[in-house]
């Protein structure tokens, strides 16, 4: 008997199934049965979750997510102790503060922009730094007493290097803004010359004290 059935089964033919009546549809078991299939564009960590209402299925996708404590002391502490970086062009104080014709109106408009928009100063000339001690290389390049634009913004200091180009470029870090602008007693002295033939006026001697760091001066002759 049991081979007669499975011989009247097999006569329905593969079609077969999908023509019986829709009420009888819910006899069929099949392992699928109640599920949906997810949609190509699903992400392969979702998982099917059968919901007890209506038979239907759901992505249920879990996502870890770090929790970081801001106010966590140590890291507070750890962000402030960090060294800041600072950003150089060098050379000779001739060059740099007798010389350069467009140097000075360079660092004066800088100084009225950052005015305009209340940007706090992130710019100084320092003469003799104590920081070229870290420099031999460059130390043994430079005629003395020597000048350096030092700033926190790398890439103007790029710009100035390009622009002013006889003028040598590194960075270092420090611990403060006083031990970056720190320098060595220097006395400044530039010759006038016996014509002057430019368009516009020579620079005057001191121009560029405004750009000194705070309590910083270099002694005259």
């Amino acid at each position: 008997m049991l081979a007669s059935t499975a011989l009247n089964l097999g006569s329905f033919g593969a079609g077969a199934v999908n023509n019986f009546p829709a009420h009888n549809s819910h006899r069929l078991s099949s392992p699928l049965h109640g599920f949906q299939s997810l949609p190509l564009s699903a992400p392969p960590h979702a998982v099917l979750k059968q919901s007890s209402l209506g038979g239907k299925s759901r992505p249920c996708v879990k996502t870890a997510v770090a929790a970081v404590d801001s106010s966590d002391p140590a890291e507070k502490d750890k962000q402030e102790s960090e060294r800041k970086k600072y950003y150089f062009v060098i050379a000779n104080a001739k060059f740099m503060l007798d010389e350069e014709e467009h140097f000075q109106e360079q660092l004066f408009e800088r100084l009225r922009y950052f005015g305009e928009r209340d940007f706090e100063q992130d710019f100084w000339l320092v003469i003799e730094p104590k920081f070229l001690d870290k420099f031999p290389n460059i130390t043994k390049k430079l005629k003395r007493p020597a000048v350096a634009l030092v700033s926190t913004n790398g890439p103007w200091i790029t710009f100035m290097k390009l622009r002013l180009d006889r003028v040598l470029q590194d960075s270092f870090e420090a611990d403060s803004l006083e031990e970056a602008l720190a320098s060595n007693p220097a006395k400044l002295e530039f010759e006038k010359p016996a014509n002057w033939t430019a368009p516009y006026p020579k620079y005057n001697f001191g121009w560029w004290e405004p750009f000194l760091p705070p309590g910083s001066q270099a002694q005259k002759v």
